[in-house]
């Protein structure tokens, strides 16, 4: 067909049909779109009820997450379930005991009652208020608290010790709210948590107190022990116990006046209203020897020589302790009443490190008595049992109290026990036995008589419970703030909420649009009324939640019709599908022939555009193929202008095929049917005259060359590896290399097969005429290149025979090989890496031999000479003297001999028996080792302080610790001698090397430089009050 359109350049309907491939039917159900079919349309969108990763097509809920995070997710689920706080890092203990704080209503109704002014001026209660009021009254289901954790300067990313911030937050807090002028905020932290003990040491032969036990100390916690112990009871039973003050331990009695037997104790003078507890569950361990230290200490006042010698470590035995627990007997003066407490929250910490791990709590909401988890952001509801109504790690059921308060069931395991209650106690929901592994603090309330019926009534299922809970209000200046958060949330929600609706009926729409079209889309063979589509703008239409602009200049020739190469890049479409991209995704314009017209150009600055390779110049005045080239880049440029000031296009029916491009497409098969041809029979030609079997031989080319011309496949044109095919036997002087050159192998071919080499030669580079050039068969090899390859390999045969003759005088020294040291014999040292140089230049050979780099001159690197010595024997010295001119005065010369010691390691004579030269080394190393050994024993066994000590070699000091022995010039025999610089006094030597071998860690430093240990705030508020 292609011959047949070449030749009469007549095109038919049915050759149009089958090049553009009209005839090819439509397809349905294909696995794929495919490209040898522009009636298909299948694989464009995926199948029903499928999805892809990206585009139009993802899964709904994808395409919505693209929106960005939910704000509605965030929201709490109602004003009674508590919010969370946001872990910053590693701010879980802050955020457990933050959350026990807010959770107690009396010390939130505290907070909330301090006046705005001390707020303004004080930045910790200020941001303390503002959580708490978020934590109140905020619509959000978790808070974030990088706002207190920054003023109050703690390092989000330093795991701490949550009791150690209770003591010292309560601590600041007390402080700061003794400037308010409200009496409930004023003391609210000595009203909630502050009690008195006294420390009772007592007299065992007068019965007297000692002065010291009638003062009162305050306490915010009681700090029990609970190794060894199982419950609660025996930790306070332990805390009050008698302590005998007996031996070295007696007390002296201001009443007896002398030492005397004693005892001491702890006497609880008042209680809290808020009770709590710390149990501690870390322990100081003697340190095995050579381990280094484990974990962090947060204790107060510690030797530091202690934490050298122990290690930390949790303890996570099981700990009982009841829901109430009666304190009246526990006090020094029981006349009190009201010391019942409940228990209202629990600090856990979770993991066996000590200086890791993670903080929850588990605390009780005093208006409804439901427990909740605080997990930073996560808050869950646990019921009315502290640990869940059903715990994970038990299988029983959970307890079931009737009326009167008789335990049916009991839960057994890691968090309820009732084994060790009496029967007496099990009249009573409040006699509950709980056991945790990880309880690291407890908080009890003291409650009422009241309260306790409460309880029952709501354990019990009673309908009318009394909720006589004290409610906290927010305070006006706190209220409006919220309420400008709550406001702005509520908008985030709205407008997420508008813009997702918007998106899904979009996506929906934009489904069904790309669902009708391509439905719509085949177009039978037969049908003459039909438009063409760029396959890829097809797809990303098809594709893509944006649709792109209506572009069919990918498929568009410089013609401005459809050409036959791009027949697989573009789909047939209907008419009526035409239509509905049509009017969608594209705009009218202007002809497009119209804008390539030269005024047109001329008018757009174009006028005098051209490609790079050629110089600026009217279109009317150049030639046909640099206009065609200037045409067709400008076009493209053209193109992008017009689109984008027009929205789409252009249309291109059935009828807008090219016959310009089929025509030079059936010109350029035709011509590369001819080159295959014609490349193919000649071939048998190139390899007869490669295998030399070729008398017709009239010019010479390359035979490498000409092997890679006969492995390259046929092909429908040159390539740019024809070029060049005499590149190689071209000399510098443009006249043909001597064969003996390198890479100027030639091969002699016959005419006709020169000419097809020069011709593809010229194709492929026309300007390349050095490359092609032409050496008839008679040609004579350059002259000046004969005679400079004939001085080369002159030099080469000489230099060849002075390196054998080297080798055969130096064998022993060449191959490397040890030899025979004898006692007073000379031998002589050269440098090493000139004798590696020297080695490698005689042992090459070959054709490029003279290429080696010849070593430096001997006598020059002699005179340079410092380190890296290498023995050699006497006489090869001197033929090295002969060889490379070296005076025989610039040497270094050593003969061997042994002193008694060492010469007592050889047997026999050293005149009778050899020693090889690895002997000797070992020797000498043995020595250096020796000496190695000796020089620490040496100078930490001087009566000279080590930092004092200089070591010297006669009058050369000897200085860095990282030398050998050999770098230095030290060999056995060698006297060194030691002085005192008199810098350094009275400094004990044993015990500074000990301090080395023992692993320091530097001490931990807890809060330190944080708001927490520092009183600049409130000092600062006291200034300001005062001026």
């Amino acid at each position: 067909m292609a011959r047949k359109i070449h030749l009469t350049g007549e095109i038919s309907k049915g050759d149009i049909c089958q090049l553009y491939l009209i005839w090819k039917p439509k397809c349905h159900g294909c696995r794929g779109n495919s490209k040898d079919s522009p009636n298909c349309f299948c694989g464009l969108i995926p199948p029903p009820n499928g999805a892809r990763k990206t585009g139009l097509w993802q899964k709904m809920p994808d395409i919505i997450h693209s929106l960005g995070p939910n704000p509605c997710k965030d929201l709490r689920p109602s004003i009674d379930t508590p919010a969370g706080l946001t872990n910053l890092g590693a701010t879980c203990y802050a955020n457990s005991i933050l959350q026990c704080l807010y959770m107690n209503t009396s010390f939130r109704a505290g907070i909330f009652s301090v006046e705005s002014d001390l707020l303004k001026q004080h930045p910790v209660l200020d941001q303390l208020a503002r959580l708490f009021a978020q934590l109140h009254s905020s619509k959000m289901a978790f808070i974030d608290s990088a706002p207190f954790i920054k003023t109050l300067e703690l390092d989000n990313g330093v795991q701490q010790d949550s009791h150690e911030f209770l003591t010292l937050f309560l601590s600041l807090l007390e402080r700061s709210l003794s400037l308010s002028k409200v009496p409930d905020a004023k003391t609210v932290v000595q009203d909630l948590f502050r009690g008195t003990v006294s420390h009772v040491t007592r007299c065992s032969v007068c019965g007297k107190d000692s002065e010291a036990s009638s003062k009162m100390e305050d306490f915010y916690e009681l700090e029990l022990n609970i190794k060894g112990f199982n419950n609660l009871d025996e930790s306070l039973d332990d805390y009050l116990s008698l302590e005998e003050l007996r031996g070295e331990n007696q007390y002296f009695c201001e009443s007896c006046f002398m030492r005397v037997d004693a005892t001491r104790c702890i006497k609880l003078r008042s209680l809290p209203a808020v009770l709590n507890f710390q149990l501690k569950r870390y322990v100081f361990l003697p340190k095995a020897a050579g381990s280094s230290l484990g974990g962090c200490t947060r204790d107060m006042g510690l030797n530091p020589a202690f934490h050298k010698t122990t290690t930390k470590k949790k303890i996570t035995s099981a700990f009982n302790f009841p829901r109430r627990l009666n304190m009246e007997k526990r006090l020094w003066d029981p006349s009190e009443s009201g010391l019942m407490y409940d228990l209202s929250a629990i600090l856990i910490h979770k993991g066996t490190a000590v200086n890791s791990g993670h903080y929850v709590a588990h605390i009780k909401d005093e208006s409804s008595g439901q427990w909740w988890e605080f997990d930073d952001e996560h808050v869950s509801k646990l019921g009315y049992h502290p640990f869940g109504e059903v715990t994970s790690n038990s299988s029983a059921p959970k307890p079931k109290l009737n009326c009167s308060g008789q335990v049916e069931t009991v839960a057994n395991g890691n968090h309820l026990k009732t084994d060790q209650i009496p029967d007496s106690d099990f009249s009573n929901p409040i006699h509950e036995i709980f056991s945790s592994t990880d309880a690291y603090m407890l908080m009890y309330n003291r409650v009422t008589d009241k309260e306790t019926d409460r309880y029952l009534n709501r354990k019990c299922g009673a309908n009318n419970m009394d909720m006589d809970v004290k409610n906290c209000f927010l305070p006006p200046h706190l209220s409006s703030e919220i309420q400008e958060l709550n406001a702005s949330y509520a908008h985030a929600c709205e407008d997420y909420q508008h813009r997702k609706d918007r998106q899904v009926a979009y996506i929906t729409e934009r489904r069904q649009e790309v669902k009708s079209v391509l439905s719509e889309a085949p177009v039978d063979p037969l049908e003459d009324s039909y438009f063409w589509v760029s396959t890829e703008w097809l797809r990303q239409w098809a594709d893509n939640i944006t649709p792109p602009c209506l572009d069919n200049s990918l498929i568009q020739c410089i013609h401005g019709k459809v050409p036959i190469s791009m027949v697989t890049s573009m789909k047939r479409l209907s008419n009526t599908a035409w239509q509905k991209l049509l009017s969608k995704h594209s705009h009218s314009g202007p002809y497009l022939g119209n804008v390539l017209k030269e005024e047109n150009l001329h008018q757009h600055g174009l006028f005098q555009w051209t490609p790079k390779s050629y110089s600026p110049l009217p279109l009317k005045k150049a030639s046909f193929s640099v206009r065609y080239a200037i045409l067709y880049e400008a076009y493209h440029i053209v193109q992008v202008w017009y689109w984008h000031a027009y929205g789409g296009g252009p249309t291109l029916s059935g009828d807008d095929y090219c016959i310009d491009c089929i025509k030079d497409r059936a010109k350029n098969a035709v011509c590369a049917n001819d080159y295959r041809d014609r490349r193919a029979s000649l071939r048998q030609v190139a390899e007869a005259a490669l295998a030399g079997d070729c008398l017709d031989g009239a010019y010479y080319v390359s035979k490498t060359w000409l092997v890679q011309w006969l492995r390259r496949k046929n092909a429908d044109s040159p390539c740019d590896a024809d070029a060049g095919p005499t590149a190689s036997l071209r000399c510098p002087h443009g006249n043909l290399l001597p064969e003996q050159a390198a890479g100027a192998k030639r091969v002699a071919v016959p005419e006709n097969l020169w000419l097809f080499f020069f011709e593809s030669a010229r194709t492929v580079r026309p300007d390349d005429i050095l490359n092609s050039s032409v050496f008839p068969a008679d040609s004579e090899p350059c002259e000046v290149c004969s005679r400079e390859l004939t001085e080369v390999a002159c030099m080469e045969d000489s230099l060849r025979e002075a390196k054998l003759k080297q080798r055969q005088s130096h064998d022993k020294l060449i191959l490397g090989k040890s030899f025979a040291l004898y006692p007073d014999c000379k031998y002589f040292l050269v440098p090493s890496s000139w004798l590696a140089q020297w080695r490698t230049y005689v042992t090459a050979t070959g054709k490029n031999m003279s290429s080696f780099t010849e070593p430096q001159n001997l006598e020059v690197t002699m005179n340079s000479l410092i380190y890296g010595l290498t023995l050699i024997p006497e006489s090869d010295w001197m033929l090295f003297c002969e060889e490379w001119n070296v005076l025989e005065g610039k040497s270094i010369s050593a003969e061997i001999s042994f002193s008694s010691s060492t010469a007592s390691k050889f047997a026999g004579s050293c005149e009778e028996m050899p020693i090889l030269e690895e002997d000797l080394s070992h020797s000498i190393e043995d020595a250096n080792d020796e000496l190695e050994d000796k020089r620490p024993f040496i100078i930490t066994h001087l009566e000279v302080v080590k930092e004092n000590q200089k070591l010297h070699k006669g009058n050369v000091e000897i200085e860095g610790d990282s030398a050998t022995l050999a770098d230095k010039s030290i060999f056995p025999g060698d006297v060194l001698w030691v002085t005192d610089t008199e810098i350094h006094e009275n400094r004990d030597i044993a015990d500074e090397l000990s301090e080395q071998k023992i692993d320091l860690q530097q001490a931990e430093e807890g809060f330190r430089g944080t708001l927490l240990t520092s009183d600049v705030s409130v000092q600062a508020f006291q200034d300001t009050s005062s001026g």
